[in-house]
């Protein structure tokens, strides 16, 4: 059975929606606490580390959107 079969979506969609999903999960659920974890234990550069990190998976988010986009409307 194909991955189109078992989900209804192409390769080319699901490999979007599931690096969305894990980039996702990773700023929604987790990037905050190593945040504090980092400002608690007063490590200024991994405080920067974390949100330079978190900052980027914002723009890969937006990339990822765009390319979902272009996929739906193809």
């Amino acid at each position: 059975m194909s991955e189109n079969e078992k989900t209804g979506l192409n390769n080319s969609t699901y490999n979007i929606l599931s690096a969305l999903g894990r980039d996702a999960d990773f700023l929604y659920d987790t990037i905050d606490k190593y945040i504090r974890d980092a400002e608690s234990a007063n490590k200024s550069d991994l405080v920067e580390l974390w949100k330079t990190i978190k900052n980027d998976r914002h723009k890969h988010i937006d990339l990822l959107k765009g390319a979902l986009e272009k996929e739906i409307h193809q």
